[in-house]
């Protein structure tokens, strides 16, 4: 592979802010595996936010790049499923699994697409140093006959169309507006966007914590919602304290400190296939690799309130932020039937097709 911009490359990255900024270009926020493309004629390679390839978990479209993209060309933008007209984060974590015949396997039943947003390479030609209005416009000619699975995400410079797709795009499976401004040259790796993405709140029963890294203060706390079989689902986790609050909580936290795991609702957690029954704390994930998942559990009888931006199925997106204590509810009362769900909208329509 020989190309003006070579891999690896850090995609260049977004700053949250409360509104969306006037002037800039608009696009939705995809929820999917950001990636760079590098095609080299029969060369392609797919790489990660963190620099590592993915290009042998989709298969798919590697074949797709061959025959929809440009000879030569590096591209950024997002991996993404789509089913039913919504996208599926978790059917895109399955693809990342060991076993090649189960890589190929998933390429035929859930099938990924390629939503290209930035141009950073043509030919023999670097864009870096170009603002993006001229690198959307050349993204837009080089894409211009490109089919399924690959698209070019939809922008626009009105900000009454960005606030139109904020409302509506949730429905959709994405998670907010990204910002982008016209004059700007790609920086790798610099938060020169802006992201502006949902908050809701939920109550929810702490039932555990994993400590910190430092030492045997509060990590981040395990949260749970009841399903409505009355089982205390692990949706997420509640983190970004400070030192001092880390050593607080953990000594707030200290009498509902429980060993007998027998009566603790995630008691299980250990055995895998306890997993498959629910979403507990603990389970094997192929991202965090040899990262510790033990955690302290708790007697379940403390609700917090926390802000979260969307769900992806029975769980928090991302991490979720400490907003208060709430003595006035019962653990009991923190179901699935208060969480706020977004208006239905077809990804289709997002992709015009």
């Amino acid at each position: 592979m020989d190309l003006p911009v070579m891999p690896p490359v850090a995609p260049m990255l977004a700053k949250s802010v409360a509104k969306i900024p006037p002037e800039m270009q608009y696009e939705a926020k995809w929820d999917g595996f950001r990636s760079i493309v590098f095609r080299d004629g029969d060369e392609i390679e797919l790489g990660s936010r963190t620099g590592k390839p993915l290009t042998r978990y989709f298969p798919e479209l590697v074949e797709a790049f061959r025959r929809e993209l440009p000879e030569r060309c590096v591209l950024d933008g997002e991996v993404v499923i789509a089913r039913d007209g919504r996208l599926r984060f978790e059917e895109l974590l399955e693809r990342i699994h060991p076993a090649a015949s189960r890589v190929r396997l998933l390429a035929e039943q859930t099938p990924a697409s390629f939503v290209a947003f930035d141009l950073l390479a043509l030919g023999d030609a670097s864009y870096l140093d170009e603002p993006l209005s001229l690198r959307r416009t050349t993204l837009e000619e080089a894409l211009e006959g490109a089919r399924d699975p690959v698209f070019t995400a939809p922008a626009s410079t009105d900000r009454d169309v960005a606030q139109t797709w904020f409302a509506e795009y949730e429905g959709a499976g994405l998670d907010g507006i990204v910002a982008k401004p016209l004059d700007r040259p790609y920086r790798p790796g610099e938060r020169t966007m802006y992201k502006i993405k949902h908050e809701r709140t939920a109550d929810c029963v702490v039932a555990g914590y994993r400590e910190h890294k430092s030492g045997p203060v509060v990590g981040s706390l395990l949260l749970g919602i009841f399903d409505e079989e009355q089982r205390l689902q692990h949706v997420g986790v509640c983190a970004a304290f400070s030192m001092a609050r880390r050593a607080e909580l953990a000594e707030e936290l200290a009498p509902l400190r429980t060993d007998d795991l027998a009566a603790h609702p995630w008691g299980a957690w250990a055995e895998e296939s306890a997993h498959a029954e629910g979403r507990l704390p603990g389970a094997v994930s192929r991202w965090t690799g040899g990262k510790d998942l033990s955690w302290i559990a708790l007697r379940p009888e403390r609700v917090i309130e926390v802000a979260y931006d969307h769900m992806e199925g029975t769980r928090f997106r991302h991490t979720a932020q400490f907003r208060r204590w709430r003595p006035d509810r019962t653990p009991e009362s923190c179901t699935y039937a208060q969480l706020e769900e977004p208006v239905s909208y077809d990804l289709r329509r997002v992709l015009g097709i």
